[in-house]
């Protein structure tokens, strides 16, 4: 009986601790992923920016930390200008896509699918094709601009294409549904009884929204400014096709470091650079709207 015992014991044992590897297991592909594509690439990447030389000449490993200076005083109105263009146009998706997903949300009833399908079309199209279509409908002879001069928004000799109005308004247009879709999909969990309980303590429409719809979709918030802000600030699409160098950001800049100019230590040193500019801002601001478990 007693060997009996142990045996069984032994084997709960066992499969306990397989048991306990499953996890592990589930996690390797993921883990194995990030790791050769994400985690490989930054250290590769990490030690460019650390390289000292030119491309004729070869670059060698030498810690040179002054790329890191050079790059961000040479180059420090193009990362004001990426920061201010992809603020305003996360704010502008904002203002837009909270009133569309809320609609969506509450008031689509069975044409919530046929919504969301609009929301995401212009996925279905390329990138730069959009990009593209937004440059014909701000060309100074199209129908916005003519119109805009007819209610005097702009002047007679003004434009929209080639400015930073059109950069923002680029940047808005490629990113919308990044804002949507996480708006919407914290609206829909709202049970629309927590409303009602709300109004049943006399509280306003207004005040209903501001003390339990608001605050519930705050995981959707957060999520879709960092959808929005992190890809816009490092866009150069935008700024090479519907701007000038004028508007450029530091997205145009790495790219023309890393193809044209060849200067692969500043390129990296400015890609970590960015990196950590948006780090110390989303920090901050995910500890402030209190959604830390949201990314944990």
């Amino acid at each position: 009986m007693t060997d009996g015992t142990a045996t069984r014991s032994a084997a709960a044992a066992s499969a306990e601790r397989r048991r306990r590897r499953v996890p592990y297991l589930l996690l390797l592909p993921g883990g194995l992923w990030l790791a050769f594509f994400y985690i490989l690439p930054m250290l590769q990447l990490a030690g460019t920016s650390l390289k000292s030389g030119s491309f004729a000449g070869g670059y060698r490993f030498s810690w040179e930390f002054s790329n890191y200076g050079a790059g961000f005083s040479d180059f420090s109105a193009q990362f004001l200008r990426s920061i201010a263009y992809a603020g305003l146009a996360t704010l502008i998706t904002f203002v837009i896509a909270y009133p569309l997903a809320y609609f969506i949300a509450f008031r689509g009833g069975r044409y919530k699918n046929l919504l969301l399908v609009l929301v995401i079309m212009p996925f279905l199209f390329p990138f730069l094709l959009r990009t593209l279509a937004w440059k014909i409908i701000l060309a100074d002879d199209g129908f916005v601009v003519d119109t805009l001069k007819a209610i005097g928004l702009v002047s007679h000799n003004g434009r929209l294409l080639a400015t930073g109005t059109a950069v923002v308004a680029g940047i808005a247009y490629n990113f919308l549904p990044f804002m949507t879709l996480p708006l919407y999909v914290s609206l829909e969990k709202i049970e629309p009884a927590m409303v009602e309980a709300a109004h049943d303590l006399y509280a306003n429409p207004r005040t209903a929204f501001r003390k339990v719809t608001f605050p519930l979709s705050m995981p959707g918030v957060v999520a879709g400014t960092l959808l929005t802000l992190i890809p816009a600030a490092g866009d150069y699409v935008n700024a090479q096709l519907l701007g000038t160098p004028q508007q450029s950001m530091i997205g145009n800049v790495i790219q023309s470091r890393f193809l044209l100019v060849l200067d692969y230590p500043v390129a990296a040193a400015l890609s970590f650079t960015l990196m950590l500019a948006i780090l110390a801002m989303i920090i901050p601001y995910i500890r402030f709207t209190g959604t830390e478990d949201l990314v944990a």
